[in-house]
């Protein structure tokens, strides 16, 4: 028997400077926090207006997507098709998708715009004919577009993870139409830009009409997207679809990556404005608000432990730069890798903050820790997954990056701390909803 009390966090925590890169633990058996925010594959799916969703699994499999989808009270767009032994033993995998999906189709109440078929691993395993399928398919029902989703664990250590693949999927059903030339699409985040963004102001005052499928309310307003001259993302996992969509429709893809890097942040914002004759905006002013924002934000926490997780920001290193740099005690950072752009934070933390402590979150013996280390309330975390594994009620909800970027995104985040700082929020009633935000 454990004595939970007794466990050390040996194994679990690790200075910076003496983590490789860009794997700073080994991989093995994987822990879950009950951290449910972040969003999974039902939940960006149910972004495409009026669709609808199959999932072609095992019965085992089937649980999870389940209770996302009810949940979220989105049952009337969800559907499942039972794999079972008995469908691989015969060889009629093909055929089951092919009358299961016709079945559903005929019961809906409402025939859907789009529909949305996930298989699973088993079908890539014993080499099932979806080309066939979804021929078969697009054939029978000319009305309804059909997309391929895939529900793939296997797919996590290969080169596009099931996340990058989602996101590549979440716009294949968008159809060439004629082009606006002054329409730009901002694709693969869960969160709409902040519209008090220097970013989409500088698109607004330059004439362009920006778009963005968390904005979308009809299925036609989502075919509208297909109609930009360009697509503009921030989020490393929607680079593959934009460059399938430049591929595919046309549209050129611009990515300026999330950053807190004043330099880095300015780079981007200019390469755009060149690209798309935008106006420039006031990058001095702008950083002098960053600044007093931060020194203000700092003031606030007079010294106050700070801890930062991966689900609050697709660059957890590089705000963690922000925060010490500006004098904020930032003790910690959970992530279980690093990611290319990673790699100046990195370099830079190693060298001049070397005991920043690094921590996994699926670690087995996270779970452990958790169960029995005393809750630290005094810490204030930027994530769900920080705020779980040290029982803190002072936590940033943010997702993604939550839509904010630039130098006022920066400008909001410090909002968003300092109101943690402030308040306390009911941590595990938060942290148990699942995909937080989706039927906002």
């Amino acid at each position: 028997m454990i004595d939970l009390h007794k466990l050390t966090d040996a194994g679990t925590c690790r200075p910076i400077a003496e983590t490789p890169f860009p794997a700073p633990f080994a991989a093995g058996l994987e822990y879950a926090a009950p951290a449910r925010g972040p969003w999974n594959i039902v939940h960006v799916g149910m972004l495409i207006p009026e669709s609808h969703q199959i999932f072609v699994c095992a019965q085992g499999c089937l649980r999870g997507v389940v209770l996302t989808a009810a949940e979220m009270g989105a049952e009337d767009r969800f559907s499942t098709i039972t794999l079972q032994e008995h469908n691989v033993r015969d060889g009629d995998l093909e055929q089951l998708i092919l009358e299961g999906t016709a079945d559903i189709l005929q019961k809906l109440e409402h025939r859907p715009r789009a529909l949305l078929i996930f298989t699973s691993c088993i079908h890539h395993f014993v080499g099932c004919d979806l080309d066939y399928v979804y021929r078969k398919l697009r054939k029978r029902f000319p009305d309804v577009d059909i997309t391929d989703c895939y529900m793939t664990p296997i797919l996590r250590k290969t080169k596009i993870s099931p996340d990058a693949k989602m996101r590549q999927q979440l716009y294949s059903l968008l159809k060439p139409r004629e082009k606006d030339p002054r329409s730009i699409n901002i694709i693969g985040n869960i969160a709409p830009i902040d519209r008090g963004s220097e970013l989409y102001e500088m698109l607004c005052q330059g004439g362009w009409r920006v778009r963005d499928i968390s904005w979308c309310r009809t299925y036609e307003e989502y075919q509208r997207m297909g109609e930009s001259a360009a697509n503009l993302s921030w989020n490393p996992a929607a680079v593959i679809a934009g460059e399938t969509l430049k591929e595919r429709l046309g549209q050129e893809h611009f990515y300026l990556p999330l950053s807190y890097d004043y330099e880095e942040i300015e780079a981007a914002e200019r390469r755009l404005a060149q690209a798309l004759d935008l106006p420039l905006p006031d990058f001095a002013a702008l950083r002098r608000r960053a600044e007093e924002a931060l020194a203000e934000t700092a003031r606030i926490l007079n010294g106050m432990p700070v801890a930062i997780d991966y689900t609050a920001t697709t660059r957890p290193l590089g705000l963690a730069r922000l925060l010490l740099e500006h004098g904020f005690a930032v003790e910690s950072v959970y992530t279980d890798s690093y990611t290319a752009e990673d790699r100046p934070d990195y370099e830079l933390l190693k060298e001049h903050y070397g005991w920043l402590s690094i921590r996994p979150t699926t670690h087995p013996k996270m779970g452990l820790l958790a169960a029995g280390g005393p809750p630290r309330p005094q810490v204030l975390a930027i994530g769900q997954k920080a705020a779980y594994f040290l029982g803190t009620p002072h936590f940033v909800n943010l997702l993604e990056g939550g839509g904010l970027y630039g130098y006022r995104g920066i400008c909001r985040l410090c909002g968003l701390i300092a109101e943690a700082a402030r308040e306390e929020k009911d941590t595990k009633s938060i942290i148990q909803v699942k995909g937080w935000g989706c039927c906002g």
